[in-house]
């Protein structure tokens, strides 16, 4: 476990950091309270990438596609079941990069169960900061 307190003209740092141990075919979960940066977090890594798409939260739609190789979730209204039910499962078998908003231990589990690479970001606001965790 890695942890890094940044500003937000910081966050270049965690995202090297973090693209340092993932690779081309990863899902990372994105864990925090509301307002904690987890799009501001995919955003700036589809920049980081050299990527023009414009990142939003895909709360509404479930699912975000970035340059054909960037799949970003948000689950923050559905159930496990939910997910599941609705075949986004199968999109992880997708080659990219997954970044999941919202997910828990239970997901965590059954995409390691599946034999998925999965690692998880955490992210805490502190007052005009955030505290940045890495789960290997």
């Amino acid at each position: 476990m890695k942890s890094y307190i940044l500003g937000l003209d910081e966050i270049d740092t965690i995202i090297k950091e973090l693209d340092s141990f993932i690779n081309d075919n990863c899902i990372v979960i994105l864990r925090g309270d509301l307002a904690s940066g987890k799009t501001t977090f995919v955003k700036n890594y589809v920049k980081f990438l050299g990527l023009d798409d414009d990142v939003t939260s895909p709360t509404f739609s479930l699912q975000s596609i970035y340059s054909e190789k960037i799949y970003h979730y948000d689950v923050y209204n559905k159930t496990l079941q939910e997910f599941i039910s609705l075949g986004l499962l199968e999109e992880f078998e997708k080659e990219g990069i997954h970044f999941v908003e919202w997910g828990d231990e239970k997901l965590e589990n059954i995409l390691i169960s599946y034999g998925f690479e999965v690692k998880v970001l955490e992210i805490k606001k502190l007052d005009d900061k955030r505290q940045y965790i890495i789960n290997e």
